[in-house]
């Protein structure tokens, strides 16, 4: 329709411009990936206080954050990935999971697990690790933060929406289009696959 209509159409991933996800990318692209285990886990309570949406049919619960480290993966990773199994652990009061494990791969089999929990206190967790034939490469900070065996290679403060927003002019100005539904899908492939399991009750 944006293409009949000659407009701009942008469905992107806010994560996805944190600044050190570029350079993760690139050094990828390079080696050969071993394994990819991602860990994300915060605190609803501070994030999402009294917000009750998120606990609705279409709420996504723990996917509100997760679907950022799955925007990243699809990203970094030089082929497509897809859910292979995956956990849900729901509230007993609620419609959307607070906790979630998956499991992962891309078409020539590569291990992804990824860890979802909204039940975090303390420091919180946004982290991708990924193991290489050169080395351990980890993303933190929910993709500010890049190191190489834990050495820094890339670290800025946190502008991924100026970026965002740099893109879309960008975007605007050529008439360009640019929508990447994959990870949607993988959250959709995770409701549709998951095993659900019912955990004590949420209360805010």
């Amino acid at each position: 329709m944006a293409r009949d209509a000659k407009r701009t159409l942008f469905a992107t991933w806010h994560s996805r411009y944190a600044p050190a996800v570029e350079p993760a990318r690139e050094w990828l692209a390079a080696r050969r990936i071993k394994s990819v285990h991602i860990s994300w886990k915060e605190d609803v309570r501070v994030w999402h206080p009294g917000q009750t949406w998120i606990w609705q049919p279409g709420g996504l619960g723990v996917f509100d954050p997760g679907i950022n480290a799955l925007s990243i993966l699809t990203r970094i990773l030089p082929k497509p990935v897809f859910v292979t199994a995956a956990e849900l652990a729901f509230p007993a009061n609620c419609q959307a999971p607070i906790a979630a494990n998956l499991t992962l791969a891309d078409i020539s089999g590569l291990s992804i697990t990824a860890e979802f929990d909204f039940r975090q206190t303390g420091p919180q967790s946004w982290d991708i690790v990924v193991e290489t034939d050169q080395g351990r490469m980890a993303l933190s900070g929910g993709g500010r933060r890049m190191a190489v065996d834990g050495q820094a290679v890339a670290e800025a403060p946190d502008q991924e929406y100026r970026e965002l927003y740099r893109r879309f002019v960008a975007l605007a100005a050529s008439g360009a289009s640019d929508v990447d539904l994959a990870p949607l899908r993988l959250v959709a492939d995770a409701f549709l696959l998951g095993k659900r399991t019912i955990v004590e009750p949420f209360m805010d």
